[in-house]
């Protein structure tokens, strides 16, 4: 294990816990911040917990990190309402803040990889040529599911959650979301599965079973 490989998780996991603790002082509005953190309030001890069983590669470690800083950015201020967002609208001559496309663009990009690493490290898809569809169906099956988290959240709450939707008056925002989560998924698979690939620890070789050995026979003969 490399110095680098040893350090940088906890480099990353440091950096998120810092960004995760000032986003949380004075956020736009608390209800949104912990709608749009909780996945990364929730997925630090998880990966804590499962680590020694289940290390995570770097690449990996490096694209969850980027995710949470997305997500803990878009709880601070709202998607509507991040200054980057802001800049990017008034430099490309938007008609919306574009944060939120970023942040269901990346919601396919990361997951791939992360529902990549499962499966070729826990199935028999290791080889199949099924592991590239079913990474992309996985990824927009929970990117339906968080559209109809935020279907629950708008009935649930009212008004209170439109922060939290961040719709921007776009009456097809539930289909570009779940559309730029499928694009990132297929781009994710297509610009980083060899390098995934080079990361990802071989294979276990199996150890055949021994040939029972059967001695001559004895007989009687006739």
């Amino acid at each position: 294990m490399t110095r680098v490989r040893a350090v940088l998780p906890q480099a990353l996991l440091g950096l998120v816990v810092v960004a995760l603790v000032v986003s949380g002082i004075r956020p736009y509005d608390r209800l949104t911040w912990l709608l749009e953190t909780v996945w990364v309030i929730v997925g630090i001890p998880l990966v804590l917990l499962t680590w020694r069983r289940f290390p995570l590669t770097t690449l990996l470690c490096c694209l969850l990190t980027g995710h949470a800083l997305i997500l803990i950015v878009g709880g601070h201020y709202t998607y509507a309402r991040t200054p980057i967002g802001d800049w990017a609208r008034d430099v490309l001559d938007l008609s919306r803040n574009p944060y939120d496309r970023l942040g269901h663009f990346v919601q396919g990009f990361v997951p791939a990889i992360l529902v990549r690493e499962i499966l070729v490290r826990r199935s028999p898809l290791r080889a199949s040529r099924w592991l590239g569809p079913l990474v992309v169906c996985a990824c927009l099956a929970f990117s339906a599911f968080f559209e109809m988290i935020e279907w629950w959240a708008a009935v649930a709450a009212g008004s209170a959650a439109d922060d939290f939707l961040a719709t921007q008056g776009d009456v097809w925002d539930t289909q570009w979301d779940m559309f730029l989560a499928l694009v990132g998924a297929i781009l994710s698979l297509a610009l980083l599965s060899r390098w995934h690939d080079r990361q990802l620890p071989p294979p276990a070789s199996r150890v055949p079973s021994p040939v029972p050995i059967s001695g001559p026979r004895s007989g009687t003969g006739g």
